[in-house]
């Protein structure tokens, strides 16, 4: 926000965007292939991602700012060969964008704080939604149920938030 005033989601976390220093800093830490992923919209090759088989309980974060951005308990086997979600960690913090590249009309998932490339979603997931997240494993960190979020940016954790 241009007011510097720290919008918070429902769930209590910092949506502010990044400064441009810690923008830099950030980035610094990508692979070449996160950096394609997360910045250039690309997209890692099906059944080959980290996280895709990943099945204990916890939280997927953005990569490159540790945004809780989806649950353990709303990812499912889609078959696609990514990672899928039913539904995000909290709605505001995966912003959505019409995407009309390659000839298709798709909506793209971004991380709302930082804007980086996590994937799409599709209305052809499983109750209660419909909606199938298709995410990008290198645009994700995983938390396992009990380890503390990454504070990339030095924001701290939301008070009384428990993951």
């Amino acid at each position: 926000m241009s007011t510097g005033t720290p919008h918070v989601s429902a769930s209590g976390f910092d949506l502010s965007a990044p400064s441009a220093a810690e923008r830099q800093r950030l980035e610094a830490s990508l692979t070449q292939e996160e950096r394609e992923v997360l910045l250039l919209h690309g997209t890692e090759a099906p059944f080959c991602g980290g996280l895709l088989n990943q099945k204990s309980a916890g939280v997927y974060g953005c990569r490159l700012c540790g945004l809780p951005l989806f649950r353990s308990l709303a990812k499912f086997e889609s078959g696609t060969g990514w990672p899928s979600f039913f539904e995000p960690f909290d709605p505001a913090h995966v912003k959505l964008v019409e995407d009309l590249s390659y000839g298709m009309r798709r909506v793209e998932t971004r991380c709302a704080r930082c804007d980086s490339h996590q994937g799409h979603v599709f209305p052809d997931g499983p109750p209660p939604t419909r909606l199938r997240y298709c995410i990008n494993s290198v645009s994700l960190t995983f938390t396992a149920d009990g380890e503390p979020l990454p504070d990339l940016l030095g924001r701290g954790p939301p008070e009384g938030v428990s993951i």
